[in-house]
This record gives C-alpha cells, structure tokens and sequence, in this order.
C-alpha cells in the first residue's frame, strides 16, 4: 500500500513541476488574500482523489480543496494537494504533496513529497520512517541545541500575539528559528534531523496528518500545544519535536 500511494503521489508532482503562468490562475479563499489557491492546487487534488479511491474503494477523502463529503467509513485519505501555496505562487521550491491514510482515525500510512528537490518522506505504522528509502530518526538535541520550525497561522489573526509570544520564548531558549510555510515539509524535517522543534497555533488536518505518522516513525512526539493527542480528522494546534525537546510545551506562553 505504501509503495502504491507514493507512485501516486510522485505522479501527481508531474503535474507541480509542469505549471506555468501559476498567478493567472491563482485567486484568495473566503476573501482572504493570505489564503491562496490555485488550478494547479485543484487538478492534483482531482489525480489524487481519482487514484486514491481507486486504490481503496472503501476509504473516504478529505482534501483541502472544495466541499467535504460527511465522513463515514473506517478509512480515510487525508489530503493536501499542494502545501505551501504562497511558496509555489511565488516560485519559492519550499512545497509539497501530502497524503495520509487512516483506520478510525488512527494514520497507518504517510507520504509528504516535495517534487522541487525529489524527497519523498514515507512511514508505514510500526515499520519506520524513511527518506527516499533510506531509514530517518530524530536528533536527541536539548532545546539549548534546537533549531525551530514555525508558522504565523497567517490565516487566522486571532492567534497572532501567541504566535509571536511562543516565538520570542523559544527564541530565547533554542539555537535559532525558520519559517518556511509548508508544515507538511516542516513537521518532516524534524523527522529528519534537520530541526528539532515545530510549532504553529492552528493548522487543518491534512496540513500535518501524514506528517504526524512520519515524525511518530522516526522517534519523534506530535500533539497539541497544551500536550494533548491530536487527531488526525481535526484541526487544532500542533507542537512536533524530537522526543528530548515534547515537554517542553508545559512552559509554552498561553492563551
């Protein structure tokens, strides 16, 4: 299964690297002009959902894009066609394909593709995660050593002030920061070793559903901010770390 939704997933970056005059067909959601999407955004949306339920019939699919059927069945495709929008109107590199696949809302598969640079970050429940086949895990850095990974939740402004005030607190604490606007891609380079910490305030499912798996994989912790499981069909905060770095949010600037 796992081997069959990368195939998937690494066509449906054919289509990513094939775009072109992105701005002409780019418009803002809910009269958001932060919040982007695009025809590129909608047609790997429509490959995914065509092969993915072809692959399993029985799954339901919650994709970023559009209206969301009710939700019924034990499984569950959880998907971003292009995370990182901003980044891909803007021609930055820094965005990805994300789809999980879940059992009552548990994830039991993850793939988080950036088609700019060829990395495919896969796990399988139980069996590890990987990096373009090869094994990847966590770093065992304390905060003092930690690079941070964040969002602004630039969708919401009500969430701006904690934000910026969890920001400043791990500032303070850690080696240094980025803001690189895809979580997907953000939540799996702390399963990768190249950061320690990620956070933002509010996020979507399918922004780290995959990714969540794929960190838990490589021996790394991702809940809420408040400490608390997130789940996968719900957005919510979320607070991704290496396993030295998780209890670290009991000290987190609050609401």
């Amino acid at each position: 299964m796992l081997q069959e939704i990368i195939a998937i997933v690494r066509e449906a970056g054919r289509i990513v690297l094939s775009a072109h005059d992105v701005e002409s067909v780019t418009r803002a959601k809910e009269h958001n002009a932060a919040n982007l999407v695009t025809a590129y955004d909608e047609a790997v949306q429509a490959h995914l959902r065509e092969k993915l339920t072809a692959l399993l019939p029985e799954a339901d699919f919650l994709g970023e894009e559009g209206e969301h059927d009710p939700l019924t069945r034990d499984w569950l495709f959880i998907v971003d066609p292009i995370d990182g929008t901003t980044n891909f109107v803007r021609h930055l590199n820094y965005s990805n394909i994300s789809v999980a696949l879940a059992y009552r809302g548990e994830v039991r598969y993850g793939v988080v593709y950036n088609p700019y640079v060829d990395e495919v970050f896969a796990a399988e429940k139980g069996r590890g995660a990987t990096l373009n086949g090869r094994p990847i895990h966590v770093t065992d850095h304390g905060l003092d050593r930690a690079i941070t990974l964040c969002g602004s939740t630039i969708y919401d402004r009500r969430y701006t002030d904690r934000s910026f005030a969890i920001m400043r607190h791990l500032y303070d604490r850690t080696m240094d920061f980025r803001r690189f606007g895809a979580a997907a891609l953000d939540v799996c380079q702390v399963a990768a070793g190249r950061a320690d910490v990620f956070f933002e305030c509010r996020l979507s499912p399918w922004d780290y559903a995959a990714g969540s798996l794929i960190l838990a994989e490589a021996g790394g912790v991702l809940t809420r901010l408040d400490g608390t499981a997130a789940d996968p069909r719900e957005g919510g905060s979320v607070w991704a770390t290496n396993a030295v770095c998780h209890d670290a949010w009991r000290e987190l600037p609050g609401e």
